[in-house]
């Protein structure tokens, strides 16, 4: 290929690239609560999913887990034991997420979405957590960020309403610093 070649797939490729721009996120997508479960055990996990499950099934969802093998597999990159969602239609929509990682392995966050449809959503959250809240009484609110995000883990504090961002924390994630008074 000439360099005269070269230069003009360049130019076309960066002019594409240039052209894109980030699509804004469907408000369906958005995560309107969030939870710290603590699942250390085996059990636990098995528990958990179980209820995941027979609430999802309860609103016509379904869950969709990771097997043991499929957690391996994941944690070679980085470690992982638990990674479940439960979806609406054919995985159409997710309506909860929930997985430990590297940094909360045994400390799985759940999230939940607004949904296509918030109703239905709410109902299957507003079901399942005070089960979950009755069974692991250390369960905790985690703070939803203004894009929707959750924090970073050395970013917050856990205290006896749920987790926090701390205040040296709280400009990389758009918040104005709370007084600790």
């Amino acid at each position: 290929m000439t360099a005269q070649r070269m230069y003009g797939k360049a130019v076309v490729l960066a002019l594409l690239l240039g052209s894109c721009s980030p699509v804004p996120q469907s408000a369906s997508l958005r995560t309107v609560a969030a939870y710290e479960v603590p699942l250390p055990t085996a059990a636990d996990k098995a528990r958990f999913l179980e209820l995941m499950r027979i609430h999802a099934v309860g609103e016509g969802f379904h869950l969709d887990a990771a097997t043991p093998a499929e957690l391996e597999a994941q944690s070679s990159v980085s470690p992982i034991t638990f990674n479940a969602s439960v979806w609406r239609g054919d995985d159409d929509e997710v309506i909860a997420s929930a997985m430990d990682f590297q940094d909360h392995i045994g400390r799985v966050w759940i999230t939940f979405a607004k949904g296509e449809d918030p109703v239905r959503s709410a109902r299957f959250r507003d079901r399942l957590m005070p089960m979950v809240q009755r069974t692991w009484p250390g369960t905790a609110a985690l703070p939803i960020m203004p894009n929707s995000s959750i924090p970073l883990v050395n970013d917050m504090i856990r205290t006896s309403s749920g987790y926090r961002v701390i205040p040296s924390a709280a400009s990389k994630y758009a918040l104005e610093p709370k007084d600790e008074g």
